[in-house]
């Protein structure tokens, strides 16, 4: 990555963030490295302003130009009872992939006909949980899913709302494994292969469903409008042929979500009403000139609602420098709490919490503690010096760490904080030792 300097980097924080008379990192008002102190770190930090902030922007961009819109937060970005609460508030549906986020949804008392429960396997256990407990819509990703939920929905004597997911075929330019809609993807129907069609037939078909719309969704991290627009127009004239062939009458279209945020200061991420304007367009558009009635939009922002209101604290231990290759600085969490950049190469930028304007003098490798080489959170980034006892903040880290981390090396997943209006509440402990054992039987 290119170099940058410390106070640049602080536009990727909350929107709340600042500097106070210390020279610490302040989030809402809270001092992050009091934080640090009473919390311990690895600690994870959201910023309520910024996630109701977040979701306004939604509620607002696409409302004022398709009123017809629902906006169904991805739980799998991140979820907690705390941030599904405010969700509700903020009028929100959720999209869940599991019978644990259904939980979750539920424990937190949110209204379940809200709720879209996706997946390419969803268990027998998953779909009678979902049937009982009244999820208003599963969105149905291959033959087999539709034959159990059809006969379960019969055994109990209900009529389950569903939407098809469909494979488009888009390549989004986005990293491979976070690409959804193409041909060779292990979700939904394929349009190109004559699968999503014969899917619309057996549901129309299949008691105990009620097929109500179709889904697309094309993957994570999209920082282009263009695959959105093929995406619309190829399901678009598929409804239209199904509406002619099949009887079959779309009400819910739902998008997907994908939509992209910032993490490095030279790669900026196009606002929300980019993606509004253009997805807006192009459905009034196209159902317009192929004469189908405009259906309910569904779109599923989930990374851009928790992905900036987030930020990682770690302290900073020993170092390792090599003459002439490289300076690593270590912290006490990595990959155990974020893989993202194992994985997926991710990026990310950080600040010295405790360190805020100080000179950015070295040039230094971030290098977790867990028995990996390839844990390493960010590879040259210049920054103050750094000495033990330092606290590194990493910016934009709302979205899949925490729901991705493990306790690889028997470590302890980190605790989560919520701030506003210069307080902080705990929303999830720190794990302790006896949490690693507490399922073995003796």
């Amino acid at each position: 990555m290119e170099y940058t300097d410390t106070l640049p980097r602080l536009t990727l924080f909350p929107h709340k963030a600042g500097v106070n008379d210390k020279g610490h990192l302040t989030i809402s008002g809270c001092d992050t490295i009091a934080l640090a102190a009473t919390y311990g770190t690895p600690l994870y930090i959201f910023d309520e302003p910024t996630l109701r902030a977040k979701c306004a922007e939604y509620r607002k961009e696409f409302g004022q130009r398709y009123p017809n819109t629902l906006a169904i937060y991805a739980c799998k970005a991140f979820t907690s009872q705390a941030l599904i609460r405010i969700l509700q508030e903020e009028g929100f549906g959720l999209d869940v992939v599991s019978g644990g986020e259904m939980h979750v949804a539920k424990s937190a008392g949110f209204p379940l006909d809200r709720v879209y429960f996706h997946g390419n396997n969803k268990s027998k256990e998953e779909l009678k949980q979902a049937l009982e407990w009244g999820i208003g819509r599963i969105v149905v990703d291959n033959f087999h899913e539709l034959a159990l939920l059809g006969k379960m929905a019969v055994e109990l004597g209900k009529t389950q709302d569903i939407l098809l997911r469909l494979s488009p075929g888009i390549d989004p330019h986005t990293h491979s494994h976070v690409a959804t809609g193409i041909l060779d993807s292990k979700f939904g129907f394929p349009l190109t292969t004559g699968q999503a069609e014969e899917a619309v037939t057996r549901a129309m078909n299949t008691a105990g469903v009620r097929l109500i719309g179709l889904h697309s969704h094309l993957g994570s991290s999209l920082f282009e409008v263009e695959p959105y627009l093929q995406a619309i127009d190829l399901v678009l004239r598929f409804a239209a042929s199904m509406k002619q062939t099949r009887g079959f009458h779309m009400s819910e279209f739902n998008v997907g979500g994908g939509f992209a945020v910032q993490y490095l200061l030279d790669s900026p991420a196009p606002p929300v009403s980019r993606y509004a304007e253009a997805i807006v367009s192009a459905l009034v558009e196209q159902t317009r000139d192929l004469n189908l009635d405009q259906p309910r939009l569904i779109i599923e922002p989930g990374r851009s609602i928790v992905a900036k209101a987030g930020t990682a604290l770690y302290t900073v231990g020993g170092t390792k420098d090599i003459p002439g290759v490289r300076r690593y600085v270590f912290v006490d969490g990595g990959m155990g709490d974020n893989i993202r950049p194992a994985l997926y190469d991710s990026k990310y930028e950080a600040v010295v919490a405790n360190k805020i304007g100080k000179p950015d003098t070295d040039v230094v490798t971030i290098a977790g503690k867990f028995c990996e080489s390839g844990d390493i959170l960010i590879k040259d980034i210049r920054l103050p010096k750094l000495e033990a006892g330092d606290i590194l903040a990493m910016p934009t880290s709302g979205a899949y760490s925490i729901p991705m981390a493990s306790n690889y090396n028997a470590s302890l997943r980190p605790a989560i904080v919520m701030v506003k209006e210069g307080k902080a509440r705990l929303i999830r402990q720190r794990e302790r030792y006896e949490d690693l054992t507490a399922h073995e039987p003796l």
